[in-house]
């Protein structure tokens, strides 16, 4: 089973391509909705291990997007996940987020970042704690919200910096060319998850053609 976590200002519905393109390679998927800005990332760990504990399943594997992979964090900081699996996340801004610093020093945008600040997005967040493989997949395209507010260093995938997605004790990482959203609709990111889901690497470094 593959729970999928989606990111910031998401309902999960963007999660649904990745789901059937994992479906295809025979993982049978779950999303997790949670309120991305109206509770805390530690808050939202916490219905998340709720969620978890209530699957009945042998291995459970968690892909996150965005802030859904500082969800994990916290997941992993606070509760004990007992059934194996792997980790991927999808442009995590897990050491914090340059764009989310700007949006916050601009008080008529502070409030859309709402409750994901608290430990979360502003780079306070919990370390890397899972007992598990971890893949980190970074997009290069910078097309997105930095491009407009600023603060993002290149490359980047136009909202998140691939430095920001860099964790230590990440089991392997790689980059490609996508953008922050267009991340969940590329057939390549959804065969980078495939691949570290299946062996616990990532098959190349840079991978080609979203």
């Amino acid at each position: 089973m593959v729970v999928l976590v989606h990111g910031i200002w998401m309902t999960g519905l963007d999660m649904t391509i990745l789901g059937r393109r994992l479906a295809a390679a025979g993982f049978a998927w779950r999303r997790f909705q949670y309120r991305t800005v109206r509770r805390s990332p530690a808050e939202n760990a916490a219905h998340l291990a709720r969620f978890l504990d209530g699957l009945e399943v042998e291995t459970l594997h968690l892909v996150a997007h965005s802030l859904g992979g500082i969800v994990l964090l916290h997941l992993f900081d606070r509760f004990s996940v007992a059934r194996p699996g792997r980790v991927v996340m999808l442009s995590t801004p897990a050491r914090g987020s340059g764009v989310a610093r700007r949006i916050a020093g601009i008080p008529l945008l502070r409030r859309s970042l709402g409750r994901s600040i608290e430990k979360g997005v502003l780079g306070d967040a919990p370390p890397w704690r899972g007992e598990r493989d971890l893949g980190i997949i970074a997009g290069n395209r910078g097309f997105g919200m930095g491009s407009l507010i600023g603060g993002v260093e290149k490359p980047n995938d136009g909202t998140v910096a691939v430095s920001e997605t860099r964790l230590p004790g990440a089991t392997d990482s790689c980059t490609m060319g996508v953008s922050h959203t267009g991340i969940l609709y590329s057939r390549t990111a959804a065969r980078a998850v495939c691949d570290f889901l299946h062996g616990g690497r990532f098959k190349e470094e840079t991978y080609g053609n979203p």
